[in-house]
């Protein structure tokens, strides 16, 4: 029985075939959406990738098709219709846990890449412009940091905010108990926005979380602080945040994630024409980098990103499920 494993980068490529044995996976670079599902046909099983568009037309396609189970190669799942899958009796899993020191690291690239303007002054060292003029940035010694969620990713990310000497200020509907020991303190969403010099995103994108920073809690944020988002793009109404952008505002703005990136990142567009205003509005600003959903590419990452989905699969086979199930058919949850 072969896998068939949709939007596989290509350093991923032989860490799924080792993972699998090359005789037991194929490895497509499309993405899965309405145009390519019919590829699966004949596929019991697919992975698929957090930029896939599992909505409730591809499910259905992909279960005429003969597909019973889809792994997903992320701890998000905010792509997938999971109500359709459950109607259609899909298996659907995920990767419940990978290394959370991947994101929390390359948030802190960010963090620091726009606090000291490397970018910027990369830029202009190659052409042998070596002036500081404009390179100035900030000691994060002794600063506020702004943590929103505090789950896995944001402690590791709370740690490195220590190692500073930072003082920590934190948001979630629970409270980490190895943030405190650090000496975070807990404090509504509005405090953080209107006290934190850094804010960091490491929540999950869900309803209650969509635009979770919209123009009110934009506009409540320090004129001179460091915005980072390495979660998901839905959290922050881009819009808005240009237009915070265009007033000055913020020190430095660092996305590895965009609303509207399905489709777009993970791809080469560098030939073509730009359809997306906001991003091409977004990327102009000198404070602002974007990255493309990088955070969690680590060797160490991903080998554990596909050992999971190894295992899930083999679940499958055997007619277990697990804490990584999302849905299955009644008989087998």
């Amino acid at each position: 029985m072969t896998v068939l494993a949709f939007g596989v980068q290509t350093d991923e490529k032989p860490l799924l075939e080792s993972a699998f044995g090359p005789d037991r996976i194929r490895c497509l670079d499309v993405f899965l959406n309405e145009d390519t599902y019919p590829i699966a046909a004949g596929h019991e099983i697919i992975t698929s990738s957090v930029n896939d568009q599992l909505d409730g037309t591809v499910l259905r396609g992909l279960a005429e098709g003969g597909t019973r189970m889809v792994a997903q190669r992320a701890t998000g799942f905010n792509n997938i219709d999971l109500g359709t899958a459950k109607e259609l009796g899909l298996t659907i899993a995920r990767v419940g846990y990978y290394s959370p020191h991947s994101v929390a690291e390359f948030a802190w690239t960010l963090a620091m890449a726009v606090n000291r303007r490397v970018v910027r002054a990369a830029r202009r060292t190659r052409e042998f412009d070596f002036r500081l003029d404009g390179l100035m940035g900030r000691d994060m010694h002794g600063a506020t940091a702004g943590v929103v969620g505090t789950g896995k990713i944001g402690e590791a990310f709370t740690r490195i905010a220590h190692g500073f000497g930072m003082r920590l200020l934190g948001w979630d509907v629970r409270q980490n108990p190895a943030c405190t020991e650090l000496g975070m303190e807990y404090v509504g969403l509005g405090e953080l926005l209107a006290s934190a010099d850094l804010v960091s995103l490491h929540v999950p994108l869900l309803p209650a979380t969509h635009h979770l920073l919209g123009p009110g809690e934009l506009a409540a944020m320090k004129d001179d602080a460091i915005l980072v988002n390495s979660s998901r793009g839905g959290l922050i109404d881009t819009e808005a945040l240009v237009v915070e952008l265009r007033k000055g505002r913020f020190s430095g703005v660092g996305l590895d994630v965009y609303e509207l990136e399905a489709g777009l990142f993970f791809t080469d567009r560098s030939l073509e024409p730009v359809e997306d205003d906001t991003l091409a509005r977004l990327v102009t600003f000198g404070n602002v980098i974007v990255t493309s959903h990088q955070a969690y590419f680590t060797r160490e990452a991903v080998g554990q990103i596909i050992e999971t989905t190894r295992r899930n699969v083999e679940d499958y086979r055997a007619g277990r499920t697990g804490e990584n199930t999302l849905t299955a058919p009644a008989a087998a949850s």
